[in-house]
């Protein structure tokens, strides 16, 4: 079983990509670009990033 400071590591991780996927997305609907390939990029790394924290969640509650 991982420790608490490595699930604290990880974690902070994957929601600093999270974090920043999800600014990236905002920061293209400000400047009013909410279609095109610029935009299809930001929703793929924003829903990859919520993937992986999501599954990584999933696998931390599994494994207590």
């Amino acid at each position: 079983m991982a420790s608490i400071e490595d699930f604290r590591i990880k974690s902070h991780a994957l929601l600093i990509e999270l974090d920043a996927a999800t600014m990236g997305m905002m920061t293209l609907v400000s400047s009013k670009c909410v279609s095109g390939p610029e935009w299809d990029e930001a929703v793929k790394r924003q829903h990859n990033a919520y993937e992986l924290w999501d599954a990584f969640l999933s696998d931390s509650i599994v494994a207590l």
